[in-house]
């Protein structure tokens, strides 16, 4: 199952009915409902965080000074540093059967923490803090709410699935920088404006969520055996066992450390071409545009020719993103460019690896193999940046950029040694 889940999708069995009733039209139809709810609370939510974090590295570096290494530190808190409650959550989710419950406390967690942005003024302990609450919301929600599309896909439908998903949480990360953007010009340079904002945005997303969404979606696709008894320690750890599991786990963790980071990579933008304050939030906004443009053709195309051929063309274009920042092009074909792939770097990994990680796991255990994926990552990329602010501190921006792009030269050539069977190197289509 595993090697059918990397290579390409398993082609559906033959069917006596009409042709226009069989595998193709299936491949056709729309995605659950309650994929579309989990969408648009994802669509609410990123355009409350990207409010946030379109105005966060000015906030960090040019108002309270933030040195790179420091700037490192937080940016990685902001998505490492509670990663291990990843798996704690997981785990409670498919122990008690309630992923609905366990991602509300996460969203909720990170609403909540819009106000704490308030509280904390210029207190760098106390912005570290919240950040870290935040984070601890979207490491709890992830997973259930990853593990709710998948139980609500079938397993050859994921990559479309969680494309739409995708395609749709991208848009309110385009729409959140916009709304950032419209607020400053407003109001002026009032950080307190936009967080008090974001945080009505995230409760909305809340409401939606517990209105909406359904723990036991119509159509589920059933692993679980009605009366069987509830996921132990003991079952979850031995997901470390199975050899698929474990490969794909320290791939997603390799995969972390080629990442150095959203603000990073605007900052360096900001940088070279001497934009202006007021335009530095619209920086996500390209990024986010390419990304809402690209993730559904891309889930589909990773259906079609397999997961992990997409999943590394996604992280070549993060390579050949970092070596713009570096190389001779400037202006605004720089800018577009580097938007564009980094755009399309999103589209072709932040699903497609969840949907290549789905069938791989058992249902009763998806959300917490799901939550060991996504915490390989976080916890890697919480390294991963601070190893970029030291080596931008210590040997300039250039030559930590170039360095970062030889990374992920190197993670991919692992990547490929670890999930390619010497037997499977030809990737199966789904047939037409």
């Amino acid at each position: 199952m595993y090697l059918s889940t990397v290579s390409g999708p398993v082609a559906d069995p033959p069917e006596s009915g009409p042709p226009e009733s069989g595998p193709r039209r299936r491949r056709l139809a729309m995605v659950s409902g309650n994929v579309v709810a989990l969408g648009t609370v994802s669509l609410i939510t990123d355009v409350s965080a990207e409010m946030v974090a379109a105005v966060l590295p000015l906030y960090l570096v040019l108002g309270l000074q933030l040195s790179p290494v420091a700037f490192g530190v937080l940016d990685g808190v902001h998505t490492g540093a509670t990663a291990l409650l990843r798996v704690v959550g997981g785990y409670a989710a498919d122990r008690f059967q309630r992923r609905k419950l366990i991602a509300g406390l996460g969203y909720t967690l990170s609403a909540v923490a819009k106000l704490g942005l308030l509280l904390a003024g210029r207190s760098i302990p106390a912005i570290g803090a919240v950040i870290a609450v935040d984070r601890l919301g979207k490491g709890v929600r992830s997973a259930p709410r990853d593990a709710l599309i998948t139980l609500s896909t079938p397993p050859e439908a994921l990559g479309r699935a969680f494309g739409v998903h995708r395609a749709m949480d991208s848009f309110g990360a385009f729409l959140g920088p916009l709304a950032a953007f419209a607020v400053l010009l407003v109001v002026g340079q009032s950080y307190d404006a936009v967080f008090v904002t974001s945080f009505c945005v995230a409760a909305l997303a809340v409401v939606v969520l517990v209105l909406f969404v359904r723990e036991r979606p119509s159509g589920e696709v059933k692993d679980e055996v009605k009366g069987e008894p509830k996921v132990s320690v003991r079952e979850a750890l031995g997901l470390f066992r199975g050899g698929p599991a474990r490969r794909l786990v320290l791939a997603a963790a390799m995969l972390g450390l080629a990442t150095i980071g959203d603000g990073f990579v605007y900052l360096l933008l900001q940088r070279r071409e001497d934009l202006g304050l007021r335009w530095f939030p619209l920086l996500a906004v390209g990024t986010s545009l390419a990304y809402l443009l690209l993730a559904a053709p891309l889930g589909v195309l990773a259906d079609r020719i397999g997961r992990l051929p997409v999943v590394i063309g996604g992280y070549t274009a993060l390579g050949a993103t970092y070596l713009l920042l570096a190389g001779p092009v400037d202006g605004w074909p720089l800018i577009a460019l580097t938007l564009t792939l980094y755009g399309a770097f999103y589209a072709a990994t932040d699903g497609v690896l969840i949907a290549l990680a789905g069938p791989v796991l058992p249902a009763r255990l998806r959300t917490t193999g799901i939550a060991l994926v996504q915490t390989g990552q976080a916890l890697a990329y919480l390294v991963s940046s601070v190893l970029f602010g030291l080596a931008w501190q210590a040997f300039g921006p250039d030559t930590a950029i170039r360095a970062a792009a030889a990374a992920v030269a190197g993670v991919l050539v692992l990547t490929l040694l670890l999930l390619i069977s010497p037997s499977r190197l030809t990737t199966r289509k789904v047939p037409r």
